[in-house]
């Protein structure tokens, strides 16, 4: 018998169990997330959706985890929580609704889903999913060797923007 999901308390980290790859999102409450949305990120998409490797924009949006996460299973994931302090709940909160409804750069290498949310949580952006060196897994090795964005992209630019202390 499967164990219940625990019910996500804002600021969570929540992980979206794709075909082929993890999508991530942040708890923000009552239901909804805010994570970034390539093109083709619909509600169980699967597979095709390894094709946002291949855009360079998302949108950033608040919507119900059950809509996001579709037929897909999902849980809880604060994983870095003994490595890094999260930033106070309010600070999360608001810097993620402050982005919705934008157009933001998207990188596979340096600006995907689980980068927006580690640095919603935590002020750093970091993805363990993405492969910094040529690798051998099917589906990674033709994408890593894509430009990597500077810092002065897409979100980040935008939490710079707003208030210097964001980055």
């Amino acid at each position: 018998m499967l164990a219940p999901i625990p019910e996500p308390k804002p600021g969570d980290l929540i992980e979206i169990f794709r075909p082929m790859y993890r999508h991530w999102a942040i708890y923000v409450g009552d239901g909804y997330v805010i994570h970034l949305a390539p093109p083709s990120e619909i509600a169980g998409a699967g597979a095709a959706s390894i094709m946002s490797a291949l855009t360079d924009k998302a949108i950033v949006k608040k919507e119900l985890l059950c809509h996001v996460a579709g037929k897909d299973k999902y849980q809880v994931n604060n994983k870095h929580d003994e490595e890094y302090t999260p930033l106070p709940l309010s600070k999360i909160i608001q810097r993620a609704e402050r982005l919705v409804g934008q157009e933001v750069l998207y990188r596979l290498t340096s600006e995907n889903c689980e980068h927006f949310v580690n640095e919603l949580r935590y002020g750093v952006p970091r993805s363990d999913q993405v492969c910094h060196r040529p690798c051998t897994t099917l589906g990674v090795r033709s994408f890593s060797q894509l430009p990597v964005a500077g810092p002065e992209c897409g979100w980040r630019q935008n939490y710079k923007q707003d208030d210097n202390s964001l980055i």
